[in-house]
C-alpha cells in the first residue's frame, strides 16, 4: 500500500520550534505520529508537531522511512545543527542561555532564542562579534531565513533574541534601536460568488460532502464550527441551528435555508449520525483536514482555481 507522502517543516509555534509533519489524511500516518513523545495537533498550522531537535528528526526518518516518502526540501539545507563555533563563542552562547535563564524566560523562550542567536554567530564565523554590524543582520536575514522558508514570526522573534543579545553582550556594532520587526502579513481571502459556490455543491458526489459544504456555506460556517455540531443543537421545527462557542467563545443561532433541508434529511437517513451531524470513526468527530481535502478536489473539478478557504463568500 502506498502512503502519502510527509513533508518535513520547520517552524515557530507560540514562541516553540517545532518540526512540522504535513501529509494527507492517513490513519496508518497518524498512528504512527501520535506515538511520537509530545506530537501534537494544530489547528492553525494545518499539521501535527514535535518539538524540533536533532533526536526528534531522527526518531521521525527512523520510524517513517519504510512506510512511505519523506520530503526534507523545506528543512535547514547546511545541516541541522551543525555547526562550527570556536570555544570561546559556545562559553559566550551558554552564559547568553544562563543570562536568559536569570531573566526567568520560559524554557521554550530560552531556547528557541539561544538557537536563533547560535545561528547568527555561525553564519559569521568569518567575522568576530565586535566587527558585525545592522548589515551583517540583514545578511543573515536575507539568506538563512529566506533559504529555510522561516515565517515572519519566527524573524520576528529573532530579532527580539538578537535585541536582548546585544544587552547581554554589547560589544558589537549592532544598534538595536533602529532594528524593526517586520510586520505580519496579512492577505486578503480569496471570495467566491453564489455561483461558485453552487457549481462547487452540485459538482460533488459523495452525498456526506455535498451535505458538508451546503451547511458551510449557505450558514457561514467555520470547518471547526462545523465539526463540532451535535443533532442537539438542530431546530428543524424554527428552521435554525446553535453555534457553541463560536468565534469570539460566543454562541449564535444561524437560519437553515429551506433550500438545504431536503438536503439535509436526504443525509441524515443515509447516513443516520447518533452525535454529531457528521462523523467519523466510531460516532467520533470528522476529520477538518478530510473536508478540506474534499473541497480542494470539488474545487478543482468546478474548474475553481481560486485558494478556497470555508466562509469566504460573496453576499
Amino acid at each position: 500500500m502506498t502512503y502519502p507522502t510527509i513533508f518535513l517543516e520547520q517552524k515557530t509555534h507560540r514562541k516553540e520550534l517545532r518540526l512540522l509533519l504535513k501529509f494527507y489524511y492517513n490513519n496508518t500516518l497518524i498512528e504512527v505520529t501520535r506515538k511520537l513523545d509530545g506530537a501534537q495537533w494544530s489547528k492553525t498550522l494545518h499539521s501535527w508537531h514535535v518539538k524540533y531537535s536533532e533526536e526528534n528528526l531522527a526518531l521521525v526518518l527512523k520510524n517513517f522511512k519504510d512506510l512511505t516518502n519523506i520530503n526534507l526540501d523545506k528543512l535547514p539545507k547546511k545541516g541541522l545543527f551543525k555547526r562550527n563555533l570556536t570555544t570561546e563563542e559556545k562559553k559566550l552562547l551558554n552564559n547568553f542561555y544562563l543570562f536568559l535563564k536569570g531573566k526567568r524566560y520560559s524554557k521554550s523562550t530560552i531556547q528557541t532564542y539561544t538557537f536563533f542567536v547560535a545561528d547568527f554567530v555561525n553564519f559569521h564565523t568569518k567575522k568576530t562579534l565586535e566587527e558585525l554590524t545592522n548589515r551583517d543582520v540583514e545578511l543573515f536575514i536575507e539568506k538563512v531565513f529566506i533559504e529555510r522558508n522561516y515565517s515572519v514570526s519566527s524573524q520576528r522573534q529573532f530579532i527580539s533574541a538578537l535585541k536582548i543579545f546585544i544587552i547581554f553582550y554589547p560589544h558589537t556594532k549592532i544598534n538595536n534601536l533602529v532594528l524593526e520587526r517586520p510586520k505580519k502579513s496579512r492577505k486578503l481571502p480569496s471570495v467566491l460568488s453564489q455561483e461558485e459556490v453552487l457549481a462547487i455543491i452540485q459538482i460533488t458526489q459523495n452525498l456526506k460532502h455535498r451535505a458538508i459544504l451546503a451547511l458551510i456555506y449557505s450558514c457561514g460556517l467555520r470547518i471547526s464550527e462545523l465539526i463540532n455540531l451535535k443533532l442537539t443543537d438542530f431546530y428543524l421545527e424554527r428552521k435554525q441551528l446553535i453555534v457553541k462557542n463560536g468565534k469570539g467563545r460566543k454562541d449564535r443561532y444561524v437560519s437553515l435555508a429551506d433550500s438545504f433541508l431536503p438536503l439535509l434529511t436526504n443525509y441524515y437517513h443515509s447516513y443516520k449520525p447518533k452525535i454529531y451531524f457528521v462523523e467519523g470513526q466510531n460516532e467520533g468527530k470528522y476529520s477538518t483536514e478530510s473536508v478540506r481535502q474534499f473541497l480542494r478536489r470539488s474545487c478543482l473539478k468546478a474548474n475553481i482555481k481560486k485558494v478556497v478557504t470555508p466562509t469566504h463568500t460573496a453576499t
